[in-house]
């Protein structure tokens, strides 16, 4: 054998590929682990949307090859969504793309925009995949640290040499930290894409989650000159494991990374494309309910953070509580304390990047006799 590729030595493994393995083994052992590190849904999905799949599985022709830009009826109801929930009109046959979750979107897009050796934007703390995939891709990552208002360091930034740089991630609602953005940060980044040539790229999953006011890039003006954005069904309507996201632009950009992503997958299940149809289309007590669920888990995660002496907002938004230690406290070694001495598992905050460091992250994921036996054994 002439060796593996380069990326294959030298990228990691996903930090929760690896450290679920390992909470899994734990508790196949028998230990009690509450799981408080991950955000994943476990609420379900409306019933219409189940029935919508399981009908729709029913049906002999529903099993073959689907098309690549996902049936008609599914980019009509993002449409609808988008003009419902954020005031934006777009073209369902132009300007939007349905993805099989919308971190396989960070790839596509990537894919479709960098050659090797140009430089990309990433939020310090951020989501990890955007390293991850930049690297993959041979193109330079560049951390921006964010504000104490969640915005970037424009500052930072323009002093920075952008003659290489192709694209900047953003995301907000802001996955950790929870900073919801808002209208006024969105001008001044789609400004900032203009003066510098940059693809803007708002990675939007957590828009409905515990947010009074979800925004889209593209209530901006302009916007689409130079911005791309992803969102997901996975967090908004309890559906993670179906993979369902989108990428939504301008057409000539959406164009581009369907060439990308026709080559790498053969399109979504029908009874999927169905469900998510049926749940783009719910109404306003949908959200309303799931954010009254998660405001309650959100108050018990408060107390298990002050129990843990960090320092936290309560003005934030998403999925998490983001928390920091006391000085001279280490992240790493409160996450260890707490998964081999009291079996819980949550998340150190350095995965998500240097300024991460002395961090952890909590998840709402959890119901909340969960939260309040993880408070118990705090207090024992």
């Amino acid at each position: 054998m002439k060796g593996f590729a380069k990326r294959a030595e030298e990228t990691k493994e996903y930090y929760f590929s690896a450290k679920l393995r390992e909470v899994n083994q734990l508790i196949a052992s028998g230990k009690p682990i509450i799981n408080l590190g991950i955000g994943s849904p476990d609420l379900s999905p409306p019933a219409s949307v189940i029935q919508a799949l399981q009908n729709t599985a029913n049906h002999g022709n529903s099993h073959g090859y689907q098309s690549y830009q996902g049936i008609p009826e599914l980019r009509v109801a993002m449409a609808e969504y988008y003009e419902k929930e954020f005031g934006v009109s777009l073209n369902p046959d132009q300007q939007i793309l349905p993805l099989m979750g919308s971190k396989e979107g960070i790839m596509h897009v990537s894919m479709a925009f960098l050659n090797p050796s140009e430089e990309v934007l990433i939020p310090d703390p951020g989501y990890p995949t955007y390293r991850s995939v930049t690297e993959l891709l041979d193109c330079k990552a560049i951390s921006y640290p964010l504000l104490s208002d969640g915005s970037p360091d424009f500052g930072f930034l323009e002093k920075l040499d952008l003659s290489k740089v192709k694209i900047l991630w953003v995301n907000y609602p802001h996955m950790p930290t929870g900073h919801r953005g808002s209208k006024a940060l969105f001008q001044k980044l789609v400004d900032f894409a203009k003066k510098h040539d940059l693809i803007l790229v708002n990675d939007n999953p957590y828009s409905h989650i515990l947010n009074p006011e979800p925004i889209s890039i593209f209530s901006i003006e302009g916007a689409e000159e130079v911005a791309l954005e992803l969102n997901s069904l996975s967090k908004t309507f309890n559906i993670p494991g179906w993979r369902v996201g989108m990428v939504l632009g301008q057409e000539n950009w959406i164009k581009a990374i369907t060439r990308i992503k026709s080559n790498m997958d053969s399109g979504m299940f029908l009874g999927v494309q169905r469900g998510a149809v049926e749940a783009l289309r719910l109404g306003k007590n949908w959200f309303a309910d799931i954010n009254e669920e998660y405001e309650k888990r959100r108050k018990l995660v408060w107390d298990l953070a002050t129990l843990l002496n960090l320092d936290y907002s309560k003005d934030r938004s998403g999925l998490f509580v983001w928390g920091k230690l006391p000085a001279n406290k280490s992240a790493q070694e409160l996450v260890d304390w707490l998964l081999y001495e009291k079996n819980i598992f949550i998340t150190p905050g350095e995965i998500f990047g240097e300024e991460g460091e002395n961090h952890v992250r909590i998840s709402l994921c959890l119901p909340e006799f969960k939260i309040l036996e993880a408070i118990k054994r705090l207090k024992n």
